[in-house]
C-alpha cells in the first residue's frame, strides 16, 4: 500500500473532531455522487455522528436500493452543521440548491476525483488519477480505520463500478479490482446491484432510447455523433433526466466515432451538454472548458446558454478543431 497523504490524516481527524455534517453530492447525482455519499454518510453514522446527506435533485430511481432508510434528502435552508463534506463536485456550483444552505458551517472538506476540481473548500483531496470519488471513501474508511458494512460495501462498489463503465474504462486500473474484490468480499451484493444498476430500467427509458436511435446524428467522417433531449422528448416518453444517465454510451459504441455528444434543453435558451472521448488524442474536458465546463479526458460538461442551433454549431465546431489537431 502506497504511503497516503497528509490530507487524509488531516480530514480523519477534522472529522472526529466535528458532530454535526452535511454530507452534499452534484445536482444529477450519478453511481459516483450517490454512492460516495451514502457510503460516507452509513459511517459516519456508526461514528455517533449526526449526519445529512443532500442532493438538489432526488435519488435517481435505479440507486433506491441503497438507501432504504432514506438518508437521501433535498436541501433545507437554515441549518448549522460543524461540517460539510463534498463528495464528486467538481466546484462549488456543481452544488446546486445545496450551495446557499450549507453556508452556517465551520468547516468544509471537498473530496473529488475531477481534474477540473477548482479547490474550493478549507481541505480539498483531489486526486484526478483515482477513477471514481468511491475509491477515495474507501480509503477514507480504511486508513480511519471505520468498518465497512455490507451496507457501505453496496454503496461504494456501485460507486466504482458505474464510474468506470462497470470496469470497462481505460481509467481503470488494477487497484479499482483490488478495491472492487475487497468490497465484494465484505459483502457487496454484487448480483442485486447489477441488477439494479444496469439490468432494471423502467419502460420510459427504453422510450427514450429509441429516440435516440431514430435521431441520432453522424458527421466529420462519421466521427461525430450527437443527439438532442428536449423536454418534449422526456414529456412524451413519461422519462426524467435521470433517465439520461448513460444514454450517451450507445452512439459512443457506434465504431467509427470517436466523440459523442449529448445536448440537453434545460431552458430555451440554456443546453447541457455531455461529451464522450474513446481517444486519448482527444481531451473532451478541455472542450468542455472552452465552454465554462469541466471534467476528465474521456467525460465531460458543460451548461452553456444561447440560441440551441448555435450551441450545437459552436459545440460541433469545438469538436472538429480538436479531432483536425490530432491527427
Amino acid at each position: 500500500m502506497k504511503p497516503h497523504p497528509k490530507i487524509i490524516d488531516r480530514i480523519i481527524a477534522a472529522i472526529r473532531e466535528h458532530q454535526t455534517f452535511c454530507i452534499a453530492g452534484h445536482v444529477r447525482p450519478d453511481g459516483d455522487c450517490v454512492g460516495s455519499q451514502l457510503g460516507l454518510s452509513l459511517a459516519l453514522k456508526a461514528q455517533g455522528k449526526t449526519v445529512v446527506c443532500w442532493n438538489e435533485d432526488p435519488l435517481p430511481q435505479k440507486y433506491e436500493f441503497l438507501d432504504p432508510d432514506h438518508l437521501f434528502s433535498q436541501p433545507t435552508p437554515g441549518r448549522q452543521f460543524d461540517c460539510v463534506i463534498a463528495t464528486d463536485a467538481a466546484s462549488f456550483e456543481r452544488l446546486g440548491a445545496v450551495g446557499p444552505c450549507i453556508a452556517e458551517r465551520k468547516l468544509m472538506i471537498n473530496i473529488d476525483h475531477h481534474e477540473s476540481n477548482t479547490r474550493y473548500a478549507d481541505l480539498n483531496w483531489v486526486s484526478a488519477r483515482e477513477p471514481s470519488t468511491g475509491e477515495l471513501i474507501f480509503r477514507l474508511l480504511k486508513i480511519a480505520k471505520w468498518p465497512i458494512t455490507r451496507e457501505i460495501a453496496d454503496c461504494l462498489f456501485t460507486a466504482v463500478s458505474t464510474d468506470t463503465g462497470s470496469f470497462q474504462y481505460p481509467t481503470t486500473r488494477p487497484g479499482t479490482y483490488h478495491v472492487a474484490g475487497e468490497l465484494v468480499s465484505r459483502g457487496a451484493n454484487l448480483a442485486r446491484i447489477c441488477d439494479e444498476v444496469y439490468q432494471s430500467y423502467p419502460l420510459s427509458r427504453a422510450r427514450l432510447l429509441r429516440h435516440v436511435y431514430n435521431k441520432f446524428r453522424l458527421t466529420h467522417q462519421n466521427q461525430i455523433a450527437y443527439f438532442w433531449l428536449k423536454k418534449a422528448d422526456f414529456a412524451r416518453t413519461g422519462a426524467d433526466s435521470s433517465d439520461s444517465e448513460g444514454l450517451i454510451d450507445h452512439i459512443r459504441a457506434i465504431a467509427p466515432v470517436v466523440v459523442a455528444c449529448v445536448f440537453e434543453e434545460i431552458e430555451p435558451e440554456l443546453t447541457r451538454i455531455s461529451l464522450r472521448s474513446k481517444s486519448d488524442k482527444i481531451n473532451v474536458n478541455e472542450i468542455a472548458a472552452q465552454f465554462g465546463g469541466g471534467g476528465h479526458p474521456a467525460a465531460a460538461g458543460a451548461r452553456i446558454p444561447g440560441k440551441p442551433l448555435s450551441v450545437q454549431r459552436r459545440v460541433i465546431a469545438a469538436v472538429k478543431r480538436a479531432l483536425d489537431g490530432a491527427h
